[in-house]
């Protein structure tokens, strides 16, 4: 007689298959304190799409003398802005609510939305693992940036990918491309513009529209951020009905010696003051969450360069973060994305 046929362990059973839609933004550190800022800034300043120099060179330079002064004049830029009721980053909170928002909206049974941050907590692979664990055999990736960059969509998907490499059942992905142009992005960030003209308590003589730089370099190598922007700008511009002298753009956030994208938003603060403008008020169109860069490098380093200009009135306007205009953007871009995956009708 034959043996019995031998089979294996049965494994658990599969999960109902789900779909999965993880937000991503750049990233926040854990805490202001040194070794937190510390951590922080060697993963981002490590990234190569963010610092293109060869590591030989750059690693030397950045574990020593950047990584020993930064951290801890970065660190004080956070304390000014920091959460201390939640002790998070208002980029933590905004994305993390976002997430529950588009959850409200379109979240459901066999539909999952979770989040996620490029450096630092929760990190992307982490949160993979969560919406596999749940039964995502599809995920739709959406790196949270307007507008394109190398510098950072292209390093949120490189990150995802880098996860997926290691899994021996990947799930299927999708990634979010630039949104720099989509109608519904682009009334909706009017409308935000409005709304805080409509909040200030003067009347503006000018908008600057202030975007995250990268350096000059990049451009010339064919990244079309620069380009990105400024369509961002003429539609917004279009939109609204302004001028180009009403409605203005400028780069921010340099680093380093080399030159970047220009005009620079400080010299333009500068300039605006020097001739003659009173009143201004700055967005930042890159940035879909009030992170660092726009609560304290403009909201309060700007006004005291506008101000020492010459300047009498500055106020900021407020990134979409999780109001409904912001919802509103997010889900229409998932549902655009997610055609033949769910049908969220």
């Amino acid at each position: 007689m034959n043996s019995p046929l031998h089979l294996p362990d049965a494994h658990p059973p599969v999960a109902t298959p789900k779909v999965g839609v993880l937000l991503v933004n750049l990233g926040t550190p854990d805490g202001t304190d040194y070794w937190s800022m510390r951590r922080y800034l060697s993963e981002f300043l490590s990234d190569t799409r963010v610092i293109e120099t060869s590591k030989w060179i750059w690693q030397p330079i950045l574990q020593g003398i950047i990584l020993t002064l930064r951290p801890s004049k970065s660190g004080e830029a956070y304390k000014s802005i920091w959460i201390e009721e939640t002790d998070e980053s208002p980029l933590r909170k905004f994305t993390r609510d976002q997430s529950a928002a588009l959850a409200e909206r379109i979240g459901s049974d066999h539909l999952v939305v979770d989040w996620a941050m490029r450096y630092g907590n929760p990190s992307i692979a982490s949160k993979l693992d969560g919406l596999r664990e749940q039964g995502c055999q599809r995920i739709l990736v959406m790196a949270l940036y307007p507008q394109y960059s190398a510098t950072t969509m292209a390093s949120v998907y490189d990150k995802t990918f880098l996860a997926l490499k290691h899994l021996r059942w990947q799930p299927a992905v999708r990634t979010l491309p630039a949104f720099h142009d989509h109608p519904t992005y682009i009334d909706k960030l009017a409308t935000s513009i409005e709304k805080g003209v409509a909040a200030a308590d003067f009347d503006p003589e000018v908008v600057l529209l202030s975007y995250h730089g990268i350096p000059k370099k990049y451009f010339d190598k064919g990244d079309p951020y620069h380009c990105h922007c400024h369509k961002t700008t003429r539609l917004v511009r279009e939109r609204l009905g302004w001028s180009e002298e009403k409605l203005q753009m400028s780069f921010q956030s340099r680093f380093g010696p080399a030159e970047w994208l220009q005009p620079y938003t400080d010299k333009t603060l500068e300039r605006l003051a020097e001739e003659g403008i009173k009143r201004v008020m700055v967005a930042a169109p890159a940035f879909i969450s009030d992170c660092v860069e726009t609560l304290e490098e403009i909201a309060l380093e700007g006004r005291d360069t506008f101000l020492e200009a010459g300047g009498e009135h500055f106020d900021t306007i407020p990134c979409l973060n999780a109001s409904e205009e912001c919802i509103d953007v997010l889900e229409t871009l998932a549902k655009n994305e997610l055609l033949g995956w769910h049908n969220l009708d």
